[in-house]
């Protein structure tokens, strides 16, 4: 039988750079599922207060209009290209996607890079605070190289090398971007259901105030939210730290995450990988 920390150990003997997609497939599948995709939520919540990235979206209306199906169809894409590899016959077909899908855009660099980083920075600063153990320094510096190659692969200039380096570009962008537009609370407002599916079901009526504790004051006055109160934020920390404490205790889980294919509410019977991605640049 598995052990608990027989993925960590794994994971500490490969080298970050030469097989750093196995780590990373490993970080999101079987080590911590649930924090991954709650993480890549809020990564990609982050870059949507962008204020040119806020404009473009609400221009195009896609993620107004359909939610939904822009956040499985990111998903799947991004799942896609990790499950098997950017450089994979499968990996290059969900790149081409992704890039079909911003064409039609001219997006600052900067601003690419931004959303760059923060998938490589959100998850692992989740995970520092809320996963069953803190992610391993291979962990972090695997994620800094799949994301460099993501980016690249699809014409992102000036990417950082290493994950101090993404971490401090993703921080001196953001004190330096991030603000409060009329476009980013709107589209908080819309997208705010996709974190609410996140939420545990009896905890769903508080949801509002939950959500605003997963959000850091930056991002809260970004999206002109009122910081929630105190009662609701201890509720949020304690009850992540308690989840945390017992899972590290926990058996490992059974069988991957996508183990029998990535399912979403969008494409239930299953999707056709190049037709995925109409809606995830828009």
């Amino acid at each position: 039988m598995r052990g608990r920390f027989d993925n960590l150990r794994r994971i500490e003997a490969l080298d970050p750079v030469a097989d750093h997609l196995e780590i990373h497939r490993l970080t999101l599948t079987e080590e911590f599922p649930w924090d991954m995709r709650m993480a890549f939520n809020l990564a990609f919540n982050r870059s949507f207060a962008l204020p040119r990235v806020a404009k473009l979206l609400c221009e195009t209306g896609t993620i107004l209009r359909a939610p939904r199906k822009r956040a499985d169809d990111t998903g799947i894409i991004m799942y896609e290209i990790l499950l098997h590899g950017p450089d994979s016959a499968r990996g290059r077909l969900a790149v081409q996607r992704l890039n079909a899908a911003h064409r039609r855009f001219t997006l600052d660099n900067g601003d690419s890079v931004y959303v760059i980083a923060a998938l490589v920075v959100v998850p692992m600063r989740w995970l520092q605070r809320y996963g069953w153990r803190r992610p391993h320094e291979h962990e972090r510096e695997a994620a800094a190289v799949f994301y460099r190659r993501v980016g690249q692969l699809m014409g992102v200039r000036d990417l950082p090398a290493g994950y101090s380096a993404f971490a401090n570009a993703f921080d001196e962008y953001e004190r330096a971007n991030l603000h409060h537009t009329p476009e980013a609370a709107r589209i908080e407002r819309t997208t705010r259901d996709l974190l609410r599916g996140r939420i545990p079901g009896p905890l769903r009526g508080m949801a509002d105030a939950l959500i605003g504790t997963l959000y850091d004051e930056q991002l809260r006055t970004a999206y002109d939210l009122a910081r929630p109160p105190l009662l609701a934020r201890a509720f949020v920390h304690l009850s992540l730290r308690i989840r945390a404490l017992l899972l590290r205790f926990a058996r490992p889980r059974p069988t991957p995450l996508f183990a029998n294919g990535i399912v979403t509410k969008t494409y239930p019977n299953g999707y056709e990988l190049a037709k995925v991605g109409s809606a995830v640049g828009s």
